[in-house]
């Protein structure tokens, strides 16, 4: 039986996030082994020549010009001082704890978007992003001397990477994703390059090390591609909750890889902050449908 563009796009959205998920569990388990300037580097420099090869022969490098518009600049940046302050927290927490912080990004964008761009957010909504910020701070739990730094790394991460989002809506849309995805790469490969030294010096890495590198690589460039194809195929509203999809595997892999066990208050920060997550999807849903039912009815020709 056909899939619905829908059904697609959510099993789409599904492997991105798996293929993100297995690339940070990955990523973790080479933290102890060199920077992290050295493995945004190589992780970045590997992705780049994926995304590079994959590019040219769609015919996508013919935007290579317009890469240097200052949205897609702005972009790469914000892009990279996610990746920075994220590889940062993964190396200090577990990799579950980390996810399921990252779940808030859906509520941030919709705050950076009600602040920045204007967008309308009504009382349920602003409600919904307050208490998805409070089931954040009950999986972060701060003690008396505050938050630990790689609760702040992880926090910033979420809000390099809402605004990268929210200036991704800003990019011509005659730019197409594979050339923006490159100058991204590219752009973490080169500020990795830049950080090793400062970060430490570089590592000697084995042949090993090199393998889970490429593997990382491979999935971090999976998931690039399933996430453009899901966003392309189904409906945004039906196939952005399947980005949660991504806490199964990362509780799955901490737990068989590094011996990670939730506990309870992690658990209940984390309901917390999905369900508030999917309450604004469905309000979202909702006041779109609303805003179409009413421009159809102002389109109607009077009898």
């Amino acid at each position: 039986m056909a899939l619905s563009n829908n059904t697609k796009g959510a099993l789409l959205m599904a492997l991105s996030m798996a293929g993100f998920t297995f690339n940070d569990a990955l990523s973790k388990a080479v933290t102890p082994l060199m920077n992290v300037g050295q493995l945004m580097f190589v992780r970045g420099a590997l992705t780049t020549i994926l995304v590079f090869l994959v590019a040219r022969h769609m015919g996508a490098l013919g935007h290579i010009r317009m890469l240097t518009r200052p949205t897609v600049l702005l972009r790469m940046l914000f892009e990279t001082l996610a990746a920075v302050t994220f590889l940062s927290a993964l190396g200090q927490m577990p990799l579950a704890n980390v996810s399921s912080i990252l779940q808030s990004l859906p509520l941030a964008v919709t705050l950076g978007a009600a602040l920045f761009l204007g967008e309308p957010v009504g009382w349920r909504r602003w409600t919904a992003i307050g208490i998805g910020f409070l089931g954040v701070l009950i999986i972060i739990r701060p003690g008396p001397e505050g938050f630990t730094m790689a609760s702040l790394y992880v926090l910033m991460s979420v809000v390099f990477a809402a605004a990268r989002d929210l200036v991704t809506k800003k990019i011509d849309s005659g730019i197409s994703s594979l050339a923006i995805t490159l100058s991204t790469a590219a752009g973490i490969t080169i500020a990795g390059a830049a950080l090793i030294v400062p970060f430490g010096g570089w590592q000697p890495m084995s042949g090993s090390t090199w393998g889970i590198m490429l593997i990382a690589s491979c999935l971090i460039f999976i998931g690039y591609l399933a996430i453009i194809m899901a966003m392309r195929t189904g409906e945004i509203s039906f196939i952005a909750p399947f980005r949660y999809t991504s806490l199964l595997w990362a509780v799955t892999l901490g737990m068989v890889f590094f011996g990670e066990v939730p506990d309870i208050w992690m658990a209940v920060g984390t309901v917390i902050v999905i369900g508030s997550g999917l309450y604004a999807f469905y309000r979202e849903n909702k006041r779109r449908a609303e805003m179409a039912r009413l421009e159809a009815a102002l389109a109607k020709p009077a009898l």
